[in-house]
């Protein structure tokens, strides 16, 4: 490496590793490159002069030789982040071994946009996609006979030879109410999402299959409603008037779980001294928001991101892989919200 008289460093290209060996550009790629055929004398002198000159390959251009791009996309219908910036950070830390980029692209639920972002990924030869959203709902994939390996993250494909990553609803709501049963709760209440959504009846099932096994049941029925703030507030009001003596309230997310919070706080029930309280996401800002500070079910989605990305990694390496659904375990953040009841 030479420094000009203005005294920053030049940058050694392959141009100078040629002159120097005293060969043509193209000669001096393929010496480096160990493509073509030449002497030994020739290709050991150009790699000589690249030691000497400090030269450094473009990785970038190494890939385009090799016939890659060192890129993945991730497509996602989650416009607000909640869960596809997870995903892609753990995709990332698995690929950043690989040096391979992320390119995020978000479609706003509107099939033809994500049929165009698909067509542009592919036409800047990523070398796979991780799709990704905001619902586990089995959904149609993004095409078949695609040039790229695809997965499924935090969503699934109606295609079971497709690889799909999504997190365990039902084993995070059976691990909040062993959570709150261990805590000496028995009256366990459940406010939750709408109806509709598999995440919410799967969490439902989850405490109710948990609760039964230990000879109990939900206190009051299971409310289902909105994913909001406002409807926690609402819910809890229900259930307090259905079951007042509830000492333990398990929400289906925690921004749900903070609408309960304040209810419970307005009608001089302490949290947990009187209620316990376990939400589900481990989205900080809400869990950590939240007085007391939230337990919580953390669904593990930088996890699943690493597990999308590992399985993309071993199908550009050539490695045989099977279709269908992994789930993956999700974990308990313990805060105060759940302290252990008075005897």
């Amino acid at each position: 490496m030479t420094s000009p008289s203005d005294g920053t460093a030049k940058t050694i290209t392959i141009r100078d590793v040629a002159a120097a060996a005293d060969v043509s550009i193209g000669t001096a790629s393929k010496a480096l490159n160990g493509r073509g055929r030449m002497r030994d004398e020739t290709r050991d002198r150009v790699l000589a002069a690249a030691e000497r000159l400090g030269f450094r390959p473009n990785p970038l251009a190494q890939g385009l030789l090799a016939g890659r791009t060192y890129t993945v996309g991730l497509v996602t219908g989650d416009s607000f982040g909640r869960f596809s910036i997870p995903v892609m950070l753990g995709a990332e830390d698995a690929l950043g071994a690989g040096q391979i980029s992320v390119f995020m692209c978000d479609t706003r639920d509107d099939p033809i946009r994500e049929r165009h972002y698909v067509e542009r990924l592919l036409a800047r030869r990523v070398e796979g996609i991780i799709v990704t959203g905001r619902r586990t709902e089995p959904r149609a994939g993004i095409g078949r006979d695609l040039p790229v390996p695809v997965v499924y993250a935090m969503t699934q494909s109606t295609d079971d030879s497709d690889v799909s990553i999504i997190p365990d609803d039902e084993g995070g709501g059976a691990l909040a109410a062993r959570h709150l049963m261990a805590t000496g709760r028995t009256r366990i209440g459940h406010v939750t999402g709408p109806q509709r959504f598999q995440a919410a009846r799967r969490r439902a099932q989850g405490l109710t299959t948990a609760l039964a096994s230990a000879g109990l049941s939900p206190a009051g029925e299971i409310l289902y409603g909105q994913w909001s703030e406002e409807w926690g507030r609402q819910g809890a009001d229900v259930l307090l008037h259905a079951a007042p003596d509830v000492d333990a309230i398990f929400c289906g997310s925690d921004q749900i779980a903070r609408g309960v919070a304040e209810t419970l706080r307005e009608r001089g029930r302490r949290v947990p001294e009187d209620v316990a309280l376990v939400g589900f996401d481990n989205w900080e800002p809400m869990a950590l928001g939240c007085r007391p500070p939230l337990t919580t079910v953390d669904m593990n989605l930088g996890e699943i991101g690493r597990m999308a990305a590992r399985h993309l990694l071993d199908v550009i390496a050539g490695k045989p892989v099977t279709g269908g659904v992994t789930i993956v375990p999700a974990s308990l953040v313990l805060r105060e919200s759940t302290r252990r009841a008075a005897p």
